[in-house]
Order: structure tokens, then sequence, then C-alpha cells
């Protein structure tokens, strides 16, 4: 089976740092950021445009830096950073004329979170900052001055608000928030000075989220789906409520608009099908991003403009090749190409992703991946069933790393966009209320029967594999179905969905309407439990069923991690030890929900690498470990 494969790839060239990644202009176009590892954590780096002076400003050797912002007037790179996965981030700055200087932390605040709305055009020396510093529970918004780390109080949450939007003034003038009922409303005000006003509600199932202010601040591009299945941008007078559809897709939900930085105005709108589509609605934008796009096969994922939106950088997905990235002049259509974020992978050796549609067994179509390994032909392999986490969230086609590093050990790879994914209009998200652990689940197990009858999959070793609601489903797919699996990797995975809801962070509480209580069910409080809904989520808990379960089965942990908690996985490890099951266990300390830290996911690539090759059979680089 292993003799036509490529030869293998270091777990290293998937997992560890990349060289560089995400890179982003300057808005006066003369320097160029992005994130380079400095003592094995990535950190932004800045450099003179068609200069080699590259210096490190930022000095993060603790977790490392995920994204970050310019700020207006080129002077200052903005962030946000947890302490070891808490997701309680703090605002920091950091001085790129003076980068040997640790960057400040402007929100100090213990045990709150801070998130940035807005870089303001008009006041380059400030931010606008969510936090939940007045009530755990909701984020208000406030006016952050760079240098003094002031605050200024600008929108006060009334227990609602989900999220905020700003006008081109920033001006917070527009809010999303949640009804009692967990139908979703549009509230609006005509300045800061003015209390907020209910415009528009939206079914629960409509969504009706606001993006972004039109030019003349007098209406909001919504993405709707009301009078359709699908999500459509629309245009809501601020005035009246009145909508006025701008874009739909036949075949997925729109995903947001491009808002021009310079001009507020409209110019094009994303959908995903299974690749990335732009529908045009300003010509020269249009003509600049079909030269942009003809730079690389892949899809154009990210685009940075300076202040003119003359200069860009754009980075493409690709599924054999990540993040390739370019210099673009708009004005004339050229390009230059300026890295790529892991140049020791050779696309050759990688596997292409193919988009297929399985039937579910009611008929629904569920959009799906197939990865095949290179070099052998793809008839009775040993699979992966790769399930996405969310479970509001989806698979899209792109470069996949565990995807690439298991197709590379011989796997094939099954990824599902099962019920309740999204982007696939209302009725497909919706059609997962009440079925967790039910058809969500027969969702997966029809996607393994399709790649055993298409002759693609062995059913004898089919292993599974996920993060977050992928963790809850392998855990599912080993306690309700144990017959169909022959290994199994749960990643941050729920194992009591009743202990699960009831430990979420404070801040889901004013939203759980809408979300998990109307999908999985509220359990209540220990003090005042609602008895049913409990009895219903214990039965759809792999906790309940775990004396079923016979498939090998490695559990990774954050102990940090505030949506999945420790004890989830605590205790599905602990119930299988007590029957005298040998379960394989990794904890990391310093980690939360997922791990950032390079050393952290080689461990835990390299653990699941050596556990397929022994119950699955594919191949490997790790000897076992010798020793107790």
């Amino acid at each position: 089976m292993t003799a036509g494969l490529p030869p293998l790839i270091p777990v290293e060239h998937f997992f560890d740092n990349p060289e560089r990644a995400l890179a982003k202009i300057s808005p006066d176009g003369t320097k160029l950021a992005y994130l380079a590892p400095e003592a094995n954590r990535l950190n932004v780096w800045v450099q003179t445009i068609g200069e080699d002076d590259a210096v490190c400003v930022t000095h993060d050797h603790e977790r490392g830096i995920p994204a970050y912002f310019w700020s207006r007037d080129s002077k200052r790179i903005v962030y946000v950073q947890d302490e070891g996965g808490n997701e309680n981030f703090r605002v920091y700055v950091a001085e790129v004329d003076r980068p040997a200087e640790p960057a400040r932390d402007l929100t100090p605040y213990e045990g709150v979170r801070a998130g940035i709305l807005d870089v303001p055009r008009a006041t380059p020396g400030q931010l606008l900052v969510t936090l939940n510093l007045r009530n755990p529970q909701l984020f208000d918004v406030h006016r952050l001055d760079l240098d003094s780390g002031e605050l200024e109080l600008v929108a006060e949450n009334p227990g609602t608000v989900f999220g905020w939007v700003a006008d081109r003034d920033s001006r917070v003038r527009a809010a999303y928030a949640q009804t009692p009922t967990g139908d979703w409303e549009v509230l609006v005000r005509a300045g800061e000075d003015e209390p907020f006003r209910s415009l528009k509600v939206y079914a629960n199932e409509d969504g009706g989220e606001p993006q972004a202010f039109s030019p003349d601040g007098e209406a909001l591009w919504v993405t709707s789906a009301e009078g359709s299945d699908l999500k459509r941008l629309v245009r809501l007078d601020t005035a009246t409520g009145e909508e006025t559809v701008v874009h739909g897709d036949a075949e997925a939900d729109v995903m947001s608009p491009v808002v021009s930085d310079r001009s507020g105005e409209l110019l094009a709108v994303i959908t995903l099908r299974h690749r990335l589509e732009w529908a045009i609605f300003d010509e020269a934008f249009g003509r600049a991003l079909e030269a942009a796009r003809a730079l690389h096969p892949g899809d154009l994922r990210g685009i940075s403009m300076d202040a003119t939106e003359t200069k860009w950088v754009i980075t493409f997905d690709d599924d054999r090749e990540p993040g390739a990235t370019f210099a673009f002049d708009a004005t004339t259509g050229e390009g230059e190409f300026l890295f790529r974020p892991r140049p020791w992978l050779d696309p050759e050796q990688l596997a292409p992703m193919q988009p297929v549609e399985i039937t579910a067994r009611d008929g629904l179509t569920l959009p799906s991946y197939l990865t095949l390994p290179l070099g052998v032909e793809p008839r009775g392999l040993p699979m992966v069933l790769l399930v996405h986490g969310g479970p509001w969230a989806r698979d899209v086609w792109g470069y996949h790393p565990e995807c690439q590093f298991l197709a590379n050990r011989g796997y094939a790879v099954l990824q599902v966009n099962y019920r309740g994914s999204t982007g696939f209009g209302k009725t497909f998200m919706h059609a997962a209320e009440g079925e967790f652990a039910g058809k969500m689940h027969d969702d997966l197990i029809d996607a393994v029967e399709w790649a055993v009858e298409e002759g693609y999959a062995d059913r004898s070793r089919i292993g599974i594999y996920g993060g977050s609601y992928g963790g809850y489903a392998t855990l599912v797919g080993i306690t309700f179905t144990p017959d169909v699996f022959a290994a199994a990797v749960s990643y941050v995975g729920p194992s009591n969905l009743v202990t699960l809801i009831r430990s979420f962070p404070e801040y889901w509480r004013p939203v759980l309407a809408g979300t998990w209580f109307r999908f999985v069910g509220d359990p209540g409080t220990e003090e005042e439990p609602n008895e049913e809904v409990v009895e219903d989520l214990l039965a759809r808990s792999p906790i309940s069923r775990v004396d079923a379960i016979r498939t090998p089965l490695l559990v990774l942990q954050g102990a940090n991690d505030p949506r999945v908690t420790k004890l989830e996985s605590d205790q599905i490890v602990e119930a299988l030890r007590a029957r005298g099951v040998d379960v394989e266990y990794i904890v990391k300390d310093d980690e939360g929900h997922g791990f950032a830290n390079p050393e952290n996911r080689l461990d835990i690539y390299r653990a699941m690498e050596r556990f397929f090759a022994r119950h699955l059979g594919g191949r490997t680089a790790e000897p076992e470990p010798t020793g107790v």
C-alpha cells in the first residue's frame, strides 16, 4: 500500500510555525508587516517596502500573536493576546519606531475579555474596543487612547447586544441584539448622545446581521435570509427598516460585503460555494481584482490595502499551496511574488482536495470534501473522517494541514458539512435543531457508508477525529455506533451536554436562547434544573454510553479551555479507566480551546500519527515510545 506514496513529510513541516505569514501593508504604503518567529513564537515584524531592514516589533514569547492591526498613522502595531488560552484577551500596542521596547498592555484588567471593534480613520490615536469590564456577561464599547490607555464609554450594553457596528466616522450607531425568544434585532441611533431604537426584528433563522454602514450613513449592509432560504446582502434603510436586496447567490449564503475603506462604497460581495465567488459592484475594483486573481490559481482570500487603495498585499489559499503572498499595484495591474509561508512544502507532494456531494438517508445533500493520498490506487484505503467544529461552521476547499498530513501518511480523508453547518441556507442549518447525536450523526455515518460503497475506504479501517463539536461527534461515534470506527481522536471534545452548557463563559449567556438552547436545550442550573431537558441531554451525551466504547481512543485537551472545560475530557477518561480500559490522554497546561504553541501542536500530531498507524495501518515516522 505504501510503495507509491511520496516521501514522508516531517510533522514539523505541517504544524510548526510558518516562516512568514499574514502580511499587511501600512496605511501610508511604505511598510510591510508580517508574522514570523522570534524565540519560537509568532511575532510581528516590520520592514520598509523595497528594503531589507525587517525588525521584530513585538516580543511575545509565551503564546505568539495570531492576528494584528496597523494603527491609522502607520506608527503602531495593535494586537490582542490572552493568557494560556483562557480567551480573556487584552489589547496591546507596539511602537514601530521603537522596536526594542515591549508592547504596552492597554487593558490590564483581570478576568476581562477585550476585542477591537474599529480602528478609526479620523482619530488615528484611538481604537474602539469592546470590554466586559462592567459586567462579565456584557460587552460595552469604549474609546481607547493608544497613548494614555484612557477609556471613554460610548455604548453601554442593555443586556441583549451581541455585536456593535460603527459608522464611517467611528460613531457606534448600530447594534445586533437577541430578543427574549431568541430572534435577532437590529438597533440604530442617529448619534452617540441618543438612545438606540429598534429598527427591525428578524426571525432566528433569517439572521439579519448588520455588516457596515453605507457611505451616507443612512443605510446598513445586512446579511439576511428573510424571504429566502439563502442569506442575501440587503440594504436596510435606517429610517424605515425597509429591505432592498442587493445580491443573492443561487447556491450558497452570502458571506460578506467588501466595502471601500476610503469611500465606504460597496466594492463586491463574497459567497463561498465549494470555491470562493466574487460579485463585483465597482468596475475599477473589478478590473484590479481580475488582474490580481490571475497571479495564482488558488482562491484570493486576503487583501490588505494602503489608504489610497492602490497598493495591495494579497494572499491566496490553495489546496496544495498555503498562503502564497504577492504585492500588487491596482493601478497598473502588476504583481510581485513576496513569499510562501511554508516554502519547505512541495505542492507536487501534496494531495488535491476534491469537492463531493453525498446524499444522506433522508435525501439531504451534504457538501463534502475528499482528499486521497498520492501514489496509490484510491481503493480500499484506511480513512479518517475529519469532523469540523462549531457546529455552526463549515469545511471549505483549500489548504488543510491535517488533511495533508493524514494523506501523506496514506489515509483517505473525508470532511462532511453535516446538517447544521453554515453557508448552505437556513433549511440546511436548522435541520440540526434537536439532532445532536441524532440526524447530525446519521449524516456522518451516511458519509462513511458512501466512502465504503464507492470503494475508497476499507470498512475495517475507518478512524474518526475532530475538535470541539468534532470531538463530541468523535465520542458519539464510538458510543452510539461502536462498530463503525477502528480508532478515534477527540480534541477538546464535550462528553456531557449538561455540564458543557452549564460551564459556558458568562459572556455567552445573553445569546444562548437563539443558539445552544434552541438547537440543543437549556438544562437550567444545578440548583434549578430543567429535569426533562437534562434527561434528553444526558441521553445524547457520550458519558451516558461509556460502557459501549470498545474503540481505541486518544483524548487531547487544553487545561485552560473556557469553552469545553477540562472536566469534559476528564470525565470520559476517568470512566474508561474505571472500567480498566487503556485510553491515551494528553493535557497541556498552557493551552485552551485549540493549541497555539508549536511544541504542543507537534506533540499531539506525533501522538496522533503513532495512534492511527497502530490502529489503521498508515505510515509513521514516529517510533512507539519505549519504557514506562
